[in-house]
């Protein structure tokens, strides 16, 4: 069968003959019909994630295909070195989902990594409740986008959105934003800024960049006030797009409500996540979830595969 395939970590993939996969107990076929070229699975397949297997190997943590029965699902976490980007990839049958009929292959595979990623955070980490108010750090990307949209879909009643230019306010306001902040201020401004929202009742931090921004929102959440305990903040971290590292203080965590979690692979079971992804794409209709795709040829890949588009890109057999 043909497939891409990662041979090192500094290369794009290339297309090419590879064996073909054959199902282990427990496991079902998928052919494949089309699969993303999401941050985990860019991160993945240049060794800089901490769940990169080693070259050579297909990249693809999930995707959209049929069954042998010709039921179209979405499927994740093929068995390494197998991956989504393939004709044919074996799967343990309860990481598939069946796909609603009024989603498209396209959209399904676009959408299915960076919804989860927040819809996960909310329900399974954060364990939100209708009528908190959610603060979505790095919202310009994809699944900041979403995870906007999401949260008003759940009930938040309140969204505040950051990101380093301020011409995304409109776009992030029209996509259900009540509050928009420029992290291109500094940092007493942003912790300001931040002390506002905290006051007013905001509980969740979805945090899709980390590094020094994410140092200052967390410093803002400890009050450093006498009397009444501080109120709770959940604050996931999702991704690292500014940075692997920060530096906080202990005296954050003494002095507030904060509790600091994570959001991905490890900290939520794979069959609970294939799960999230399947609620949000059955919630996508109702909730009217929108996100910029394109799709491109799986025997074009090494050609679009270090290409930076503002849509998501999904490659297709």
């Amino acid at each position: 069968m043909h497939a891409a395939l990662v041979t090192d970590y500094t290369k794009s993939p290339v297309f090419t003959l590879c064996s073909e996969p054959q199902p282990a107990p427990g496991e079902v076929l998928v052919h494949v019909t089309a699969a993303a070229k999401s941050q985990l699975v860019m991160a993945q397949a240049s060794g800089k994630h901490y769940a990169s297997p080693k070259p050579p190997f297909i990249p693809g943590v999930d995707g959209v295909g049929k069954l042998e029965n010709g039921q179209r699902v979405y499927f994740a976490f093929p068995r390494a070195p197998q991956g989504a980007m393939a004709q044919r990839v074996t799967v343990p049958q309860n990481y598939t989902v069946v796909l609603p009929d009024d989603v498209d292959d396209i959209s399904a595979a676009a959408m299915a990594n960076p919804g989860m990623s927040s819809w996960a955070a909310l329900n399974e980490r954060a364990h939100f409740k209708s009528g908190e108010a959610v603060l979505i750090h790095g919202a310009s990307g994809a699944s900041g986008r979403l995870a906007i949209q999401i949260a008003r879909y759940l009930g938040a009643s309140r969204i505040v959105a950051t990101a380093r230019s301020a011409h995304h306010a409109t776009d992030l306001i029209a996509l259900g934003a009540d509050a928009f902040i420029d992290l291109n201020q500094n940092p007493a401004t942003l912790n300001a800024l931040y002390q506002r929202e905290f006051a007013a009742g905001l509980g969740i931090v979805l945090d899709f960049v980390w590094g020094p921004s994410a140092a200052i929102i967390l410093q803002a959440a400890a009050p450093h006030a006498e009397g009444a305990a501080a109120p709770r903040i959940r604050y996931v971290n999702i991704g690292s797009m500014g940075g692997a590292e920060i530096s906080l203080p202990a005296s954050v965590l003494r002095s507030s409500g904060l509790e600091l979690m994570g959001s991905g692979l490890g900290s939520v079971a794979h069959v609970d996540l294939v799960r999230c992804i399947g609620e949000m794409l059955r919630a996508r209709q109702a909730g009217g979830f929108k996100i910029a795709a394109t799709a491109r040829p799986l025997n074009e890949v090494e050609k679009h595969w270090a290409v930076a588009t503002p849509e998501r890109m999904v490659f297709t057999l």
